[in-house]
């Protein structure tokens, strides 16, 4: 599981917007549909893992009352993942009611930057290896030499 760190050198490239698209697609297996114009959902093995969603009541601006119009769903594995990720002092990932006791963080493409490019890359990657099936997930963990010890 990816860590936030609000103490990123000021050289380490922050993510952008794009890369969600760009990190998303790298990973194997993926396809990508559009529900609604402008709202990718990135799939492995037919499950979502990553996507944006359309504006809903439960994430609104707190000055304006205007929905978000740029939240981007990502899954985690586990509640504890959850938990710890949203705790992280300084990061931009948050949850709404609409997801209590769903495993994912969201976070809005306009605070993307506030993540370092390898944050974004880890919770793309977490994102994937939570929906892949198991078979697949191995694959992709022994090719880039990771031992989650699982």
């Amino acid at each position: 599981m990816v860590g936030y760190s609000p103490d990123v050198p000021s050289h380490a490239r922050r993510a952008r917007p794009g890369d969600v698209h760009d990190l998303a697609m790298a990973m194997p297996a993926v396809s990508v549909e559009y529900h609604a114009p402008g709202k990718p959902v990135y799939q492995v093995g037919g499950k979502s893992f990553v996507f944006y969603r359309s504006p809903r009541p439960d994430a609104v601006d707190p000055l304006t009352g205007e929905r978000y119009d740029d939240v981007i769903v990502l899954w985690v594995a586990s509640a504890e993942d959850k938990e710890a990720l949203l705790m992280s002092r300084g990061a931009p990932l948050f949850t709404t009611a609409h997801f209590y006791g769903h495993s994912s963080v969201l976070v809005r493409a306009s605070h993307v930057h506030e993540l370092a490019y390898e944050e974004l890359r880890e919770l793309v990657q977490d994102a994937w290896l939570a929906r892949a099936s198991a078979a697949r997930a191995r694959a992709w963990l022994a090719q880039h030499g990771i031992d989650r010890g699982h």
